[in-house]
């Protein structure tokens, strides 16, 4: 049964992120469906065509001609994936099919000199130009979020938590602004990345380009000669308007490794929100709640915290996937046999669960509901233990730090034992008779009065600011 009889149902074998909810039905879905990616490439075959027209090297009219072809709607998608499996990789089929699309005398003109992995590399940065565009916008306006709530909670007192356990006092709104910070790392990581075009010929000496030029070899050396190889290369970045590599990357795998690092601390970023989240909106501690949390299929009552969730399934994720990346680095020859492979698959995942994470992420922080009578409760559950510390330094002052040690601890103790609060504890100590008064004691002991710079912290990470580049770099040279 055809999936075209049944509108809506999609065909056996189309990829739609049914076992991937962190990515199914948001922008970066179809920006790295294998329609994008079947698009990136005729793209870049366009552009070749045209770039080498310009250059004199192809008839104006041949170059149009394959542009106007370059519609992927026009082909076979299926075919072509089916076809790939007999050279191993997509362009094989992809040009012989552009080149039937084209008239006669066009058909010379098609992946003229270029290899396959020219063009499968160039439409794999073009895809992620587009989504790393996606991501960025998408941090920005978590990052906006999480400005206003950091300045709005600045003062908000919570328990900090370490090793599992109430440490000392924080605000909420310290809390929010690191969380900010590591979405703007995320964002300058992103915005650094270099995006170049692949041009090289067969072993990335460009010597096809340089004999269609008529001035074979001689373009290595930067003569300068009208239509050299390097020319093309700068021509052919410049229609597509990614960056032109200082040298072709075949098995210089930066602008990849770059990439995929880039990405990963990005999803893992947002993993550090989600896991806080998780934490933070336990029934038991109840600091924070997403506002449409998601239900159970068995227990009503349930309002579980879906977005956060599936960030952090995302963050568990992304690691492995940019080890196998930066793993391709290690390859061998001119062009490798399965490390260029490995990297099709396995960047498109990493690139769909980025987008799917930024996008649940900006859900997250826009809905995120706080709870601060919670988090003030949840602070004094320790009955002032909370501030030992802050006891430790003062009354180490008044009768030395050993001694102090030895009071707090048995006061400590006791305050578990009996359930009373640590400034009771205290108040009949013969240790501090005359030195201290229950008032002062009673201050002492107040969480909501030990936060510290942490207003001042707040503040100063406010003042960075995300920077507006709506992209990744890519019109300058890469040095890849």
């Amino acid at each position: 049964m055809n999936s075209a009889d049944h509108p809506g149902k999609a065909s056996p074998a189309a990829d739609v992120g049914l076992l991937a909810p962190i990515w199914a039905g948001t922008p970066v879905a179809e920006a790295t469906g294998d329609a994008a990616f079947l698009q990136a490439m005729l793209d870049a075959e366009a552009a070749l065509a045209r770039a080498q027209a310009m250059l004199g090297q192809a008839p104006q009219a041949a170059a149009a001609a394959v542009t106007a072809a370059a519609r992927a709607e026009h082909f076979d998608l299926r075919g072509i994936a089916v076809r790939a499996r007999a050279g191993g990789n997509p362009v094989i089929p992809l040009v012989a099919d552009l080149t039937a699309a084209v008239p006669a005398d066009a058909t010379v003109f098609v992946h003229r000199g270029a290899t396959s992995q020219d063009i499968l590399d160039t439409a794999i940065m073009l895809v992620a130009r587009q989504t790393v565009a996606m991501l960025l916008q998408d941090l920005r306006r978590t990052a906006d979020v999480l400005a206003r709530m950091a300045a709005e909670h600045r003062q908000t007192p919570m328990a900090g938590r370490t090793l599992t356990q109430h440490a000392v006092p924080t605000t909420f709104g310290l809390k929010a602004a690191g969380w900010r910070s590591l979405v703007l790392d995320s964002a300058d990581r992103l915005t650094a990345v270099r995006l170049p075009v692949q041009l090289g010929g067969a072993a990335g000496t460009l010597a096809a380009f340089e004999v269609l030029a008529g001035a074979p070899g001689s373009g290595i050396t930067g003569s300068g000669i009208p239509g050299s190889g390097m020319e093309l290369v700068e021509s052919f970045a410049a229609e597509l308007g990614l960056a032109a590599p200082e040298l072709p990357w075949h098995v210089l795998r930066t602008p990849i490794a770059d990439l995929a690092a880039a990405l990963a601390f990005a999803v893992g970023a947002l993993g550090k929100i989600a896991a806080d989240v998780l934490v933070l909106s336990r029934t038991e501690i109840g600091e924070l709640a997403e506002s449409s949390a998601g239900g159970s299929s068995a227990m009503p009552h349930k309002a579980n915290p879906v977005r956060a969730t599936l960030i952090a399934a995302a963050a568990r994720q992304a690691p492995a996937l940019a080890a196998v990346l930066v793993a391709a680095l290690a390859a061998e020859d001119e062009r490798p046999a399965g490390a260029w492979h490995a990297e099709w698959q396995t960047l498109r995942e990493l690139l769909r669960l980025a987008g799917g994470a930024t996008d649940a992420a900006v859900g997250l922080v826009e809905g995120l509901r706080v709870f601060p009578s919670r988090m003030l409760d949840n602070l004094h559950r320790t009955r002032g233990l909370v501030v030992s510390e802050r006891l430790a330094a003062e009354l180490g002052d008044r009768l030395g730090r050993g001694p102090a040690k030895q009071l707090l601890s048995a006061a400590a103790e006791r305050a578990g034992t009996e359930g009373l609060s640590m400034a009771d504890a205290l108040a009949d100590a013969p240790e501090l008779k005359g030195l201290i008064t229950r008032e002062q004691l009673d201050q002492l002991a107040d969480p909501a009065g030990y936060l510290g710079a942490a207003a001042e912290l707040v503040d100063r990470a406010l003042i960075r600011t995300a920077d507006r580049a709506s992209s990744p770099s890519s019109s300058s040279r890469d040095r890849s």
